[in-house]
């Protein structure tokens, strides 16, 4: 096998507003495509990360259960996304009334990193590379 790139991430919410608003509008991510499914009642929105082919699938469904949200729980941990400024990135969640956690130092890879939440509290990432990692990890 041969895997290239991660293509997609898929993150099913609770209210599609919302969450779209918190992606698009806050987090900056581009709208690909956005489809309403009448069998289904629900939308899947396509969303892009930066200048990359990396993509978010953002889906509604009526009432869906509810995310165990222990850090430690079995499946997604968490999805982290890289930045160039890490001071300039927090200062920008922070303006937009989005709580962020103090920054740390990896103390394997040295980079910085910090947590936020999704509106159903879906933990995001934010990292940024430090040293020689940077130049391969920013390559498109």
């Amino acid at each position: 096998m041969d895997l290239k790139q991660m293509h997609h991430v898929a993150i099913i919410c609770s209210d599609y507003e919302q969450s779209k608003h918190f992606y698009v509008d806050l987090l900056g991510l581009t709208v690909i495509h956005e489809t309403y499914r009448a069998e289904r009642d629900s939308y899947k929105l396509d969303l892009r990360i930066g200048d990359t082919a990396q993509e978010i699938e953002l889906f509604s469904f009526p009432n869906p259960p509810l995310r165990v949200n222990q850090p430690e729980a079995r499946g997604l941990r968490h999805l982290a996304f890289v930045v160039a400024n890490m001071e300039q990135s927090v200062q920008e969640l922070e303006s937009k009334g989005i709580t962020v956690e103090q920054v740390r130092v990896d103390p394997i890879t040295g980079n910085l990193y910090t947590f936020f939440a999704d509106p159903d509290g879906l933990p995001l990432e934010l990292v940024e590379i430090v040293g020689q990692e940077k130049s391969f990890c920013m390559k498109g």
